[in-house]
This record gives C-alpha cells, sequence and structure tokens, in this order.
C-alpha cells in the first residue's frame, strides 16, 4: 500500500467557532459528525474515553483533504484552552493549506470576525498566485493559495 495521508485532525476549544471558520468562512462540508467511545487515553494519551469527531472536506472530490475537528468529552471540566499563535516559523507542524478563491473566503472570513488577514500575489512561472495566511479559532495558521494566472 502506498502512504498517503488521511485526514488531519484539530482539537477544537470551540466546535461552533471552528465550524463557523471552516464550514462557513473556508466552504468545506459537514462529510461526519459523530461521537466514538474508546481508549483514546491509551492512544492519544487523551483525557477522555468520549471523542467528538466532524470531518470537513467536499464530498465532491474525495481525494481533495479532509480536516477533522476532535473533541475529547470530560464531565465537569472546560475545554482545552486555543494554542498559542506563533509570529515566525518554528520546527515542527507549520500550517494548513486550501486552494480556494482568496478573495471569495477573505471576504466570508472577515464577515465571519475572523483575521487578521495577511495577504500578497506571490510571482510564479503561470504568473501571479494570490495568497493569504490567518489563524483558525485554535491557534493553527492557515494558508489561503488561489489559482495561478494564466
Amino acid at each position: 500500500m502506498t502512504p498517503r495521508v488521511h485526514h488531519s485532525a484539530i482539537e477544537a476549544h470551540d466546535v461552533d467557532a471552528s465550524l463557523r471558520f471552516y464550514r462557513d468562512g473556508i466552504g468545506l462540508e459537514v462529510l461526519m459528525d459523530h461521537v466514538f467511545e474508546g481508549d483514546w487515553p491509551t492512544l492519544f494519551e487523551a483525557p477522555s474515553t468520549t471523542l467528538r469527531s466532524i470531518f470537513l472536506g467536499d464530498p465532491a472530490q474525495a481525494d481533495s483533504g479532509v480536516v477533522e475537528l476532535v473533541t475529547f468529552a470530560v464531565s465537569g471540566s472546560a475545554p482545552s484552552p486555543p494554542g498559542p499563535r506563533p509570529m515566525a516559523p518554528r520546527a515542527g507542524f507549520f500550517l494548513l493549506s486550501f486552494y480556494v478563491d482568496v478573495d471569495e473566503v477573505v471576504a466570508r472570513l472577515t464577515a465571519l470576525g475572523f483575521g487578521p488577514t495577511r495577504r500578497l500575489d506571490q510571482p510564479s512561472p503561470t504568473g501571479p498566485v494570490a495568497m493569504a495566511s490567518l489563524y483558525d479559532p485554535d491557534g493553527v495558521r492557515i494558508e489561503l493559495v488561489g489559482a495561478t494566472a494564466r
């Protein structure tokens, strides 16, 4: 079997905010929303045996990638706080990148209260590429990449 990425998971401290960001802002669709019981403390060093998993992606293009929002239910406890927002690149996980209509997605995210967004038109061999970056509600760096000019 050839290895390939199945999905990327983000532990969401506020599922509603994360859904607004990824579903309403980026434009992904909910593919699955399910609660699983399992030995998550052993597998993930999680605080609970209850895991809610929300898969987001494009149902018309199954191989386009999936973002999973994860929450662990712990009776009587508050959700984990959002992660830090790094100001410069660091070793380890860096970002999630999406091919989108950059102007359209930035406008939706801004209207939803997400930002600020950094923008540039990156030169490429086939013409300028619109790019933007910002952080999701959990401090994950997000890159938006537009189509190259023809």
